[in-house]
């Protein structure tokens, strides 16, 4: 992990861009000196420059609480080199959708399952490297971004102790079964009228589930209608989890 830049936010949060091999990626830390719990912030394949207002946004709450955040550049996002059939396959989706027509599931899967299996070793690779800095401690959640990635993230890797995940991306049936195994705690979001979102396959996918602490938070409203008392109620799952 290679530290390229680095500012001191207005509410005393320190922020480094880092890179890991080709890998970008941002790390905020909070003022205080003991080492931090850290929040492990997905996103959508939007690119980290895109998202990183949502994103700032999450690491000052968090880091209210006491909690480091990191994120990484998705592949094939960004600033990171094409990925040509993961562009096809939202190509597909792109035109299903503006066509009205059923999104089939072997678009959800080109689309999906090869961004699961390139980006849930890359989150791992940053874990090892940010949990090797002086100021991290642990223990470690994943929060946001697509679903399907905090899903497998969750099953394979240990350090994870407790997930907030949000309901507004496409699953694969294969992600089913994976979320039967999973057993840390669950905080899910559901927006009720995403129109991108499939409500029953989310609330299927919230059953599947196997954690025995895992809670459903639906919400009114579209996709980017997430009310602000969402998050206030996200972090005290944190805190409950983390702390």
């Amino acid at each position: 992990m290679q530290f390229t830049s680095e500012q001191r936010l207005d509410n005393g949060v320190l922020e480094r861009e880092f890179t890991l091999g080709e890998i970008p990626g941002i790390l905020w830390t909070p003022e205080s000196a003991a080492p931090a719990p850290l929040i492990l912030l997905g996103h959508p394949p939007l690119g980290l420059r895109r998202m990183y207002p949502r994103l700032v946004t999450r690491a000052r709450q968090s880091a209210a609480e006491g909690f480091a955040t990191a994120t990484i550049e998705l592949p094939g996002s960004g600033d990171r080199p094409r990925w040509p059939a993961v562009e096809q396959a939202r190509g597909d989706l792109r035109r299903a959708m503006e066509a009205g027509e059923p999104v089939s599931d072997e678009i959800v899967d080109a689309l999906v399952l090869p961004l699961v299996a390139r980006a849930v070793p890359e989150w791992q690779a940053a874990l090892d490297a940010l949990l090797a800095l002086p100021e991290i401690g642990g223990p470690v959640a994943y929060s946001g971004g697509v679903i399907s990635i905090g899903i497998r993230l969750a099953l394979v890797e240990p350090r994870i102790s407790a997930a907030v995940l949000f309901a507004g991306s496409f699953v694969p049936r294969a992600m089913f079964e994976e979320a039967r195994q999973i057993t840390i705690p669950l905080h899910v979001l559901l927006q009720w009228d995403d129109e991108g979102n499939d409500r029953q396959a989310a609330l299927d996918l919230f059953d599947a589930f196997g954690s025995k602490e895992k809670s459903l938070h639906a919400n009114m409203g579209g996709h980017t209608g997430v009310p602000q008392f969402a998050g206030e109620t996200a972090a005290q799952f944190f805190t409950r989890h983390l702390s």
